[in-house]
């Protein structure tokens, strides 16, 4: 019985998906409880696919596609924000432009410069066939984030909840507002051999909007994000090697379960209150 259970760690590549689970957890849940603080849950999304002209083009130049994911990230980000404030458009609707633009530039320029490398793995991420290398990125990137963020929780979540008052208290609003799409960018492509870029958008999101749905504060949030986190991405790696499916999407599977199970406490909690309310009245 132990034997069977244990058999997942007797494998390299199930090793390898283990450890890089632990390794992008982290920046990953941190990263998800600023965006829904601060309404940048569909950044994540929006970044992650324009990342896909960046890594083609590097893949054609022969360059670490690491440099090509985030370049075509940032100035993505840089454009959206650009248009934006020049603009009467609303960011959201830039957003969507944008990244789909460059998403479908992206499609284009993969099918038009054929290549070994698999759309599919881009795409949803190959975390069984994950490497050293792959290992050594995901490490560097999530400790330089996470140092980070830790470092500038605070400054960060005044920024995301109140920008008037952070501009007050003498924050550098655009340092710390280039410095998040940075980390948010960095973190991508981090993920990028785990989990893809589709299912990344889950990781960067799912962790904090549970996290918010049970606790009240944000120091707490960020902890139970990073509780919820790795214990699905270790949780779903796990399921995946009995149930044979995509570690990835099985992983997004587990995400959006905690989420079902959180929201349902947090309305029963609610008309849990309701009543008291009105016995009391």
């Amino acid at each position: 019985m132990i034997d069977s259970l244990l058999m997942p760690f007797q494998f390299p590549f199930m090793q390898n998906a283990f450890l890089i689970c632990l390794l992008v957890a982290v920046p990953t849940a941190l990263l998800s409880s600023f965006l829904v603080l601060k309404g940048w849950a569909l950044m994540g999304d929006a970044v992650s696919h324009a990342t896909l002209p960046g890594i083609v083009l590097a893949h054609i130049a022969g360059a670490p596609l690491i440099l090509g994911a985030f370049a075509a990230g940032m100035t993505s980000a840089l454009l959206t924000g650009y248009l934006a404030e020049n603009s009467r458009i609303k960011r959201d609707t830039v957003m969507g432009v944008v990244f789909s633009g460059m998403f479908a530039l992206g499609v284009i320029l993969f099918t038009a410069f054929p290549s070994n490398a698999h759309l599919d793995h881009i795409l949803f991420g190959n975390m069984l066939g994950v490497g050293p290398r792959d290992l050594w990125t995901a490490g560097l990137i999530s400790l330089g984030v996470t140092l980070a963020l830790a470092a500038k929780w605070r400054d960060l979540m005044l920024h995301a909840f109140d920008p008037a008052q952070a501009r007050a208290s003498g924050l550098r609003l655009g340092v710390l507002h280039y410095g998040l799409l940075t980390a948010l960018s960095l973190t991508i492509v981090a993920t990028l051999s785990a989990t893809g870029l589709i299912l990344a958008v889950g990781l960067l999101i799912a962790p904090g909007a549970i996290a918010f749905l049970l606790v009240r504060s944000f120091g707490r949030m960020l902890v139970v994000s990073v509780a919820v986190c790795l214990a699905a991405m270790l949780g779903g790696t796990y399921a995946s090697f009995y149930l044979d499916s995509a570690p990835a999407a099985t992983i997004i599977l587990v995400l959006t379960a905690f989420f079902a199970a959180a929201f349902g406490r947090r309305l029963h909690l609610t008309r849990a209150a309701s009543r008291r309310a009105g016995i009391a009245g």
